[in-house]
C-alpha cells in the first residue's frame, strides 16, 4: 500500500505515509478571581518526565502519558482514522521517537548522470551540527539528535536519476521504492539499519531542478508498506534535493533548515503551509515556513513532541474566570502553553513568543493566539494564528519570513473574543522577565 493522499490533496511539497497508533515541570500559575460567584482553578497534570535511551523497537512518538493527566483530558483533540498527520492527541504510532537519543541514518547519495559534486562530507555539513544544535535548542535538551554517517563518500545509485522518475508530489510508487530498494542493497554491506531510528538522504544537489524552480524535498513517515533492511522497516525517511539558497547571502546559515522541518514529519507533524503558502501560520513555526531567518515549533507540536511536561500546560474548558502567568517559549521551564478548547477536535492554544532561542525573527513579542484543528490534513491550514493587528503589512521585512503575521501577539490590553462560544482572552500585563498574565473567562 503506497503512503495515501489526503483527502483534498491539493499537491502539498511534502508526501507523507499512512497514518498508525503513536510526554509532553515550573508551573503555570492559575488564580482564583474573588470577585466571580462561579470561577473554576485551572488545574494542571502531574508531571512524567521524557524517557532517554533506546528502545529494542521503534515506540510511539509524543506524550504518552497524557491519558493519565486528567486535568487536561478535556484539552486532548481527538482525530478521524482518516486525517492525513493529524495534529490530534496522541500522535498515531508508526513515527519515530522524538525523545531521548535518536538515531539518524545520513546517506549522501549520487547518480550516474548528476555525479556530487564536491565532497560527500561538504554536503553532509550543510546540515550539521546546525540541524542537532536547532533540535537540542527547541526541545530543551530532551531530544538527543545524533546524525551518523557510516558511509562517508558519495552512495552511487545504479540508475540515472531521471530514471527514478522523481518529480514534485511523485508518490511512492514506484520510484521511491526503486531508490530506496537500490539504496539499500548499495549500503547494506556497511550499514545495519536495525541501528537507527529515521533515514536521511541527502542528495547531490545537481540532481533535479532548483528549490527556487520547484521544491523536491521529501518525507514518507509512518509508511508501513516501505522496504525492509536488516529486518526492519525503512518507514521514516526524509529526501533532501537542491539548495534552499534565495540568493541573499543567509544559505550558509539558513540552509540546513529544511531538514528540521522534514525531519518534523518523521516525528508525526504536518505542513502548516497550504497550497497559497504560509499565510496561515507564518514564521511561527518551522513547520510552516523553513526559509529565511530561524523560527521554533509552536508550543502546540513541543508538547505532542514530549518536550513540555504536564504542569507546563494549562486547560481551560470549564466556565468562569482564572488567570495565568505563562514565561517566553523559547525558555527553559515556567509555564509555557494554554489551551482553551472549544470542541473535541479543535482547540485555542497561546504561548508567549519573543526574541531568544531559535526564534531570531520576532519583532513584535507577545501573546501568540492560533486555533488547532485535528480534523484538517497536512497542507490543509489545521493550525490557524489569529493577527492582532490585521492589514498592518507586519513588522519585519527579513527575506522569506510572512511579514503580515509577524506583528500578530496580543500585547499588554489587548484582547481576543469568540462572542460564538463565550470565549474571552485578555492579556493583561508583563513583567521586566517577559512573563505574561493571561485572563481566560468562559461563559
Amino acid at each position: 500500500m503506497q503512503p495515501q493522499p489526503p483527502r483534498h490533496r491539493i499537491r502539498p511539497r511534502h508526501r507523507t505515509g499512512p497514518r498508525h497508533r503513536v510526554r509532553p515541570r515550573s508551573r503555570i500559575r492559575p488564580r482564583r478571581v474573588a470577585s466571580l460567584a462561579v470561577v473554576t482553578a485551572l488545574t494542571l497534570a502531574v508531571s512524567t518526565s521524557a524517557g532517554t535511551g533506546r528502545p529494542p523497537a521503534p515506540t510511539a512518538a509524543g506524550p504518552i502519558g497524557l491519558a493519565r493527566s486528567s486535568a487536561l483530558v478535556p484539552c486532548l483533540l481527538h482525530s478521524g482514522l482518516d486525517v492525513q498527520m493529524t495534529e490530534g492527541l496522541p500522535t498515531p504510532a508508526g513515527y519515530s521517537r522524538s525523545t531521548g537519543t535518536v538515531h539518524a541514518l545520513t546517506l549522501m547519495v549520487d547518480f550516474p548522470d548528476a555525479p556530487g559534486q564536491g565532497s560527500a562530507m561538504d554536503r553532509f555539513h550543510e546540515f550539521f551540527p546546525q540541524t542537532q544544535e536547532w533540535f537540542h535548542t527547541a526541545s530543551y535538551g530532551r531530544l538527543d539528535y545524533h546524525p551518523e554517517t557510516p558511509v562517508t563518500s558519495w552512495l552511487r545509485m545504479p540508475k540515472r536519476f531521471r530514471d527514478y522518475g522523481i518529480e514534485r508530489g511523485a508518490p511512492f510508487d514506484p520510484g521511491y521504492r526503486r531508490l530506496v530498494q537500490d539504496l539499500v542493497a548499495a549500503a547494506d554491506p556497511t550499514v545495519d539499519f536495525r541501528d537507527y531510528d529515521l533515514l536521511n538522504v541527502l542528495v547531490t544537489p545537481n540532481a533535479g531542478p532548483s528549490a527556487l524552480d520547484t521544491v523536491l524535498s521529501v518525507t514518507f513517515a509512518g509508511n508501513d508498506d516501505a522496504p525492509v533492511a536488516d529486518g526492519i522497516r525503512i518507514s521514516n525517511a526524509s529526501f533532501v534535493y537542491s539548495r534552499q539558497d534565495d540568493g541573499s547571502g543567509s544559505y550558509t546559515q539558513t540552509g540546513y533548515r529544511v531538514l528540521p522541518h522534514e525531519n518534523g514529519h518523521t516525528f508525526g507533524l504536518p505542513d502548516l503551509y497550504t497550497q497559497e503558502g504560509g499565510g496561515a501560520v507564518g514564521h511561527w513555526d518551522i513547520m510552516s515556513e523553513d526559509w529565511g531567518a530561524n523560527n521554533d515549533l509552536l508550543g502546540w507540536h513541543k508538547w505532542k513532541l514530549g518536550w513540555l511536561d504536564g504542569n507546563q500546560v494549562g486547560c481551560a474548558a470549564a466556565p468562569g474566570r482564572a488567570e495565568y502567568t505563562l514565561s517566553p517559549l523559547y525558555k527553559k521551564g515556567g509555564g509555557k502553553l494554554l489551551l482553551v478548547p472549544v470542541t473535541g477536535r479543535s482547540t485555542y492554544a497561546m504561548e508567549v513568543r519573543a526574541q531568544g532561542g531559535n526564534d531570531e525573527a520576532v519583532c513584535r513579542p507577545g501573546l501568540l493566539i492560533y486555533k488547532v484543528d485535528a480534523m484538517v490534513d497536512t497542507g490543509r491550514g489545521p493550525v490557524t494564528v489569529y493577527d492582532s493587528h490585521r492589514g498592518s503589512g507586519g513588522c519585519t521585512r527579513s527575506p522569506n519570513v510572512h511579514a503580515e503575521l509577524s506583528d500578530a501577539p496580543f500585547t499588554t490590553g489587548e484582547s481576543f473574543k469568540d462572542p460564538g462560544h463565550g470565549i474571552t482572552v485578555e492579556v493583561l500585563d508583563t513583567d521586566p522577565d517577559g512573563n505574561y498574565r493571561i485572563r481566560i473567562t468562559r461563559a
